[in-house]
């Protein structure tokens, strides 16, 4: 006589009604191991982020409101802070009209060169600012390769303004370009191509299809790149000649009076530029919340 025995394991058993499945517990799913990662995280959180910008504003402000005003309006500091945001709202439209047309080529279409242009968009990534900023000196200094042509047609890029915005745009170019490259590939083309079989041309394919789909990784990409451009040291050091009043931005600037010994006026210009940052956060935000509201589509 044969007696049958159930095969199956435990686990592949029916379960009992309205119970449970069971399932493998997971790293971290324990109340008190969620409540220590928790806590660790709020905890590197304040020593790493929030410390430093609170100190900030503590010394810009440590001498009182009048002496960050008169720090703040300075004719150099003011001149730095206008350098700055003017950078910035040149560099920034460039690089994102660069990154959108760089990842639309390398996303939706295949030719000749696809793998060049992609290394080509990752190398500031790869190459020392102060490195970058060497190299334009190299190019377009007196001494440099293209120097004595400028010099002979009386053009001056160097220590200057237009230098900054030069060295400006190859570091911070890749920002936009490689938010959007990884998000248009997983995209594919296929809302395009049935656009295109719609009979949409180019321009109504891109403003109707592919933008609403990009629109979040684009302003992420925006906001990347306003703020590198901003904070933007190594680089601009080398080819703008730390000329006091012309040459100087924020960044530079702040390290210029902290050479001078006067600590409240860095603060007080380093304050501004955190401001700044803050300021393109909150913006970000907003454009985000009223979106939602609104229930526009996008990524």
């Amino acid at each position: 006589m044969s007696i049958a025995v159930d095969s199956a394991p435990p686990a592949a058993q029916a379960a009992p009604a309205g119970a449970r499945p069971l399932r493998s517990p997971r790293i971290g799913e324990g109340r008190w191991t969620r409540r220590i990662l928790i806590g660790l995280a709020l905890l590197a959180a304040a020593l790493v982020l929030v410390a430093p910008i609170v100190v900030i504003f503590a010394q810009a402000f440590s001498a009182g409101i009048a002496v960050f005003a008169r720090n703040i309006g300075e004719r150099e500091t003011l001149h730095a802070i206008g350098l700055t945001v003017t950078t910035a709202l040149i560099v920034v439209p460039v690089n994102t009209v660069f990154g959108i047309m760089a990842a639309w080529a390398i996303a939706k279409f295949q030719f000749r060169g696809r793998r060049l242009l992609t290394t080509l968009v990752e190398i500031p990534f790869s190459v020392s600012p102060i490195v970058a900023g060497v190299v334009y000196l190299f190019l377009y200094g007196a001494n440099g390769l293209f120097g004595p042509w400028l010099q002979e047609h009386d053009i001056r890029i160097m220590f200057t303004p237009a230098a900054i915005v030069l060295v400006s745009l190859f570091v911070t170019s890749p920002y936009v370009a490689r938010e959007l490259i990884p998000l248009m590939q997983a995209q594919g083309r296929e809302e395009e191509e049935a656009a295109a079989t719609l009979g949409a041309n180019g321009w109504q394919t891109f403003f109707r299809v592919t933008l609403p789909n990009i629109k979040w990784a684009l302003l992420y990409g925006v906001v990347l790149c306003n703020a590198r451009v901003m904070g933007e040291f190594g680089a601009v050091s080398v080819v703008s000649g730390h000329i006091r009043g012309q040459t100087n931005t924020l960044p530079l600037q702040i390290e210029l009076l902290y050479n001078d010994y006067n600590a409240v006026g860095a603060f007080a210009a380093a304050s501004t530029l955190t401001l700044l940052a803050l300021v393109t956060l909150a913006a970000k935000a907003l454009v985000e919340r009223h979106s939602r509201r609104t229930g526009r589509p996008g990524h």
